[in-house]
């Protein structure tokens, strides 16, 4: 993994995480959470993060493109 790559894959687990706290204290729901996984895949590119990635239509559709590329 090159250092871009992991520079990636931290950006991409923090902000996650800090999606995924304000989930936990209901200031977003689910579907509002699939949403930001969605974004925030499309923005990082993560290498390990698209196989944690919650799995909705629009993520499976970015991570069929993303392989291609």
């Amino acid at each position: 993994m090159t250092n871009e790559q992991f520079e990636r894959e931290k950006l991409y687990q923090s902000s996650l995480t800090a999606a995924q706290t304000m989930l936990h204290r209901g200031l977003i729901d689910e579907d509002e959470l699939l949403i930001i996984d969605t974004i925030l895949l499309r923005k990082y590119r993560p290498l390990l993060g698209i196989l944690s990635a919650r799995k909705s239509p629009e993520t499976l559709d970015f991570i069929a493109f993303a392989s291609d590329v």
